[in-house]
């Protein structure tokens, strides 16, 4: 099995062979974009996957006509930021994929301007032709590097989610303290920034990941998502001591009044904490070590 395979594997939390016994989705689309293989399936379930390469991890499942379905579990952990800003006015979503958590968030806060970017303007394409994306007065699709558009922001948001993936990482520069100063210049005093990330098993910058993010914001916390190799990276542009089983309970009362098809309390009852053992011995990444590679 290839390695692309096995990662998938080991994020989706799924026995190997379950996997090699499954039934090959229908291929919908593929197309080689500036950035990446877009692979665009679908199974006898009626799920449509967004892929970047054929063998690549599941970027996206979308159910389409049912923007309540999220069969990523990483997807149910992000809007715990909801917990922390309760009444968001305006949301930045950074990497749209098939536009499954930007259509969730503007389903249960429709009075929240939504903006998403993506560099790649077939991602944004094949999420409006294949996995039901649609654009309004309130949720915004950019086509535009998302480093760039964060630099340029003028109007702070309230939340900021992380989640831009290539084939097989997050892009470099999405990931050094330079960029994640523009980052915290571009969220709110009261607001919170949520990063998505691989964590050590499947990403050696894991720790690194971490260090750079506690130089650049006043709190972080982790939450761990249950059985894949996903972590929530929690940061916060103060200093805030946030209980677990408090945050629990806010979010539990979220996802009542907002009538979400899950319990987000769960999430952070099962794995809301402080940096560990996982998270030491990192560096902070800094630009110029790019630089230097690309030199």
């Amino acid at each position: 099995m290839s390695y692309r395979k096995l990662l998938a594997v080991a994020l989706l939390g799924m026995p190997v062979m379950q996997v090699v016994q499954s039934a090959e989705p229908r291929t919908l689309y593929e197309k080689q974009s500036p950035y990446n293989r877009i692979v665009v399936t679908e199974d006898d379930n009626g799920l449509r996957t967004l892929r970047f390469e054929a063998e690549g991890v599941r970027q996206s499942v979308v159910k389409l006509g049912d923007p309540d379905h999220i069969e990523l579990a990483y997807a149910k952990v992000m809007p715990v930021g909801l917990a922390l800003v309760e009444t968001p006015r305006r949301i930045l979503v950074v990497g749209l994929g098939g536009g499954t958590i930007p259509s969730f968030l503007h389903k249960h806060c429709p009075r929240a301007r939504i903006d998403v970017v993506d560099i790649d303007p077939d991602v944004v394409d094949v999420a409006k032709r294949f996995f039901g994306f649609r654009e309004d007065e309130m949720l915004h699709a950019h086509v535009a590097d998302g480093r760039r558009f964060i630099e340029q922001c003028r109007e702070p948001y309230d939340l900021i989610m992380l989640d831009a993936f290539g084939a097989e990482s997050i892009p470099y520069l999405l990931t050094t303290r330079e960029f994640l100063e523009s980052v915290r210049r571009a969220v709110s005093r009261r607001g919170v920034v949520l990063a998505n990330v691989w964590s050590s098993g499947l990403n050696p910058l894991y720790a690194s990941m971490v260090r750079t993010y506690q130089e650049v914001f006043d709190d972080l916390y982790v939450l761990d998502v249950q059985g894949v190799g996903n972590k929530i990276l929690v940061n916060l542009p103060r200093r805030e001591t946030i209980d677990a089983a408090d945050l629990a309970e806010r979010a539990r009362r979220i996802s009542t009044r907002c009538q979400f098809p899950f319990d987000l309390g769960e999430s952070v009852r099962f794995g809301f904490r402080k940096p560990g053992n996982e998270e030491q011995g990192g560096r902070v990444l800094r630009d110029k070590d790019e630089q230097k590679k690309a030199g």
